[in-house]
C-alpha cells in the first residue's frame, strides 16, 4: 500500500512537471550541457540533480559568450616540429590569415559559425542579473576584486554542497565544496561565506594585471534606471540599472503601461541604448 501511494504521488508529480514546462527546462539544461537528460521533476529545475564543475562552468561561459556554444577542452593547440598546426580547438575560420604577402587586400577576419544556444539579448540580461549578485547580493564579498564580474552562489539542502560559478568577460571560474560521500558541511555553512571568498581570491590574482573589460552588450538592449522597490523607472538613490529587450521597458507609473511607447523614451528617462562591448570566451 505504501508503495502504491508513493507511486501515485510520483506519477502526479511527473504529470504536473510536464504540464508546466519541465520539458523546456530540460531542453535548456541540455543546450548548456549541464545535464544530458534532465529528469522531469520540479525539484530538478532548482538544482536537485547532480552534475560536474566542468559542465557548470562551461554552461555559465555561454552567457559571457553572447549565448554561443562553447566546448570545454584540455588541449588548445597541437603543432608539429616545424610549427605547423595539426590540431586546434578553436574552430573559427580566419579568412585571409594565410596570405603570402600584403597586397592591399582586406584585413583578415574571423568567421564565427558556432551554434547560438540562446538569444544574445537574453544571455546579456542573465549576465546583468548575475552582476547584481556580486554588486548587492549573496556574492557581495567578490565586489572587492574591483572588476566587472557576474556569478551565482549555490547552497544545497543541509549545506551538503556549496557552489560559486562566475565569470569576467574573458574568464570563467567555478568553485565546488563538498564531500565525496555527501554530508553536511555544518549548520552555518553557506556558499556566500565559503565558496564566494575562494572565487574572489582567485579572480584577484587572475585579473590582477588585466584591464576592467566591460561585458559584451548586444545591439537592442536598453539600460534603464529602475526603482528597486516599485520596479518603475526612477532616478537617484534607490535605483539600479536594468537591461531590457525592445518593447519591454517598465512604465513611469503603474497606470501608464509598458511596451514600445514607454521604451521609445528611454533616453530621456535615464535609459541608454548600448552597442557591442568587448570580451568573449572561446
Amino acid at each position: 500500500m505504501r508503495f502504491g501511494v508513493e507511486h501515485s504521488i510520483d506519477q502526479m508529480t511527473v504529470r504536473l512537471a510536464r504540464d508546466i514546462g519541465m520539458p523546456l527546462i530540460a531542453e535548456y539544461a541540455k543546450r548548456f550541457g549541464v545535464y544530458d537528460n534532465l529528469a522531469p521533476f520540479l525539484s530538478m529545475s532548482l538544482g536537485a540533480g547532480e552534475t560536474t564543475v566542468l559542465r557548470m562552468i562551461t554552461g555559465y561561459s555561454m552567457f559571457a559568450n553572447g549565448g554561443k556554444r562553447l566546448k570545454a577542452t584540455l588541449i588548445d593547440r597541437i603543432q608539429d616540429r616545424w610549427g605547423n598546426t595539426i590540431y586546434k580547438h578553436d574552430e573559427r575560420v580566419c579568412e585571409g590569415c594565410d596570405a603570402a604577402k600584403w597586397d592591399n587586400q582586406p584585413e583578415p577576419r574571423l568567421i564565427d559559425k558556432r551554434e547560438q544556444v540562446i538569444d544574445p539579448l537574453t544571455a546579456y540580461q542573465i549576465t546583468s542579473i548575475m552582476q547584481g549578485v556580486i554588486e548587492r547580493g549573496t556574492g557581495i564579498a567578490i565586489k572587492e576584486v574591483g572588476k566587472q564580474l557576474a556569478g551565482k552562489t549555490g547552497t544545497t539542502n543541509d549545506a551538503k554542497d556549496l557552489w560559486f560559478v562566475g565569470f569576467s568577460p574573458n574568464l570563467a571560474f567555478g568553485v565546488f565544496m563538498g564531500y565525496d560521500k555527501p554530508r553536511s558541511l555544518g549548520d552555518h555553512a553557506q556558499a556566500a561565506l565559503y565558496t564566494a571568498p575562494i572565487f574572489r581570491d582567485f579572480m584577484k590574482m587572475a585579473l590582477k594585471d588585466a584591464p576592467d573589460t566591460p561585458f559584451r552588450v548586444p545591439p537592442g538592449i536598453k539600460l534603464i534606471s529602475v526603482d528597486v522597490h516599485s520596479g518603475m523607472r526612477g532616478t537617484g538613490p534607490g535605483t539600479i540599472m536594468e537591461a531590457f529587450k525592445p518593447g519591454t521597458g517598465p512604465p513611469d507609473t503603474y497606470g501608464s503601461g509598458g511596451g514600445e511607447s514607454a521604451q521609445s523614451s528611454a533616453r530621456s528617462d535615464g535609459g541608454e541604448s548600448v552597442g557591442s562591448g568587448t570580451g568573449g570566451l572561446y
